[in-house]
């Protein structure tokens, strides 16, 4: 019996393997994004709009950003390994294609054909690159923060200052039921600093020029 099941087993395996991958080659597009945006727009489409949770801060700029990211980071919200209320809520109403389609549309929202690469930052503060260096944070976002090793690693260049200080710190939450973010290598990183030394390391990268931008919805859907 085991020689006979042992081909219906092979070929379970293989459907399987086969559907994951093509579940990971899911592509995104863009001009759908777009209309898909309603719910992203109101925070992450209005110049200097503000978060109150957990504490003040500005809404992350995602025009911009790899969308390899930005899926990875929804479905971490789905999973629940990223815990902010509105954002899983929002998350979970998404399917995978449309994930995918709204990180296209993000990635190329703003972009400018022929422009040039952000330029190498000017020396900043020495205390600071000493805490990135500390951190090996260049190991994953890459050449001044704005090339990702991975492309699931986000830009951090020149993102709100505020906003980097605030996640930082969540990676530092544990057994919290609303607030925190689980990943083992942002959380070992973390870790090792202060919150005065993480709002200092914050603080550079946001100063530094970068990719990431707002650009305002022209018009709101009816």
């Amino acid at each position: 019996m085991n020689k006979l099941l042992l081909p219906v087993l092979v070929a379970l395996v293989a459907q399987v393997t086969t559907f994951s991958a093509f579940a990971q080659e899911i592509k995104g597009d863009a001009k759908q994004g777009e209309t898909k945006n309603a719910m992203c727009i109101g925070c992450h489409g209005i110049v200097g709009y503000q978060a109150s949770f957990p504490e003040i801060h500005k809404v992350p700029m995602i025009s911009g950003q790899g969308s390899k990211y930005i899926v990875s980071a929804l479905n971490a919200y789905k999973k629940g390994e990223r815990k902010h209320p509105s954002m899983r809520g929002i998350a979970d109403t998404l399917s995978d294609q449309d994930v995918a389609d709204l990180a296209a549309y993000y990635e190329a929202s703003g972009a400018v054909a022929g422009a040039a690469a952000p330029a190498k930052a000017a020396g900043g503060s020495a205390k600071a690159e000493a805490l990135l260096a500390k951190g090996s944070c260049v190991s994953c976002h890459g050449d001044n923060f704005s090339k990702p090793l991975d492309p699931s690693y986000p830009k951090i260049a020149g993102q709100h200052s505020d906003y980097l200080f605030v996640a930082l710190k969540s990676y530092k939450a544990e057994n919290k039921a609303i607030v925190g973010r689980g990943n083992a290598i942002m959380g070992g990183t973390v870790k090792q600093f202060t919150n005065a030394e993480l709002k200092e390391m914050a603080n550079y990268i946001g100063s530094l020029p970068g990719e990431l931008k707002v650009v305002p919805q022209r018009q709101f859907k009816q």
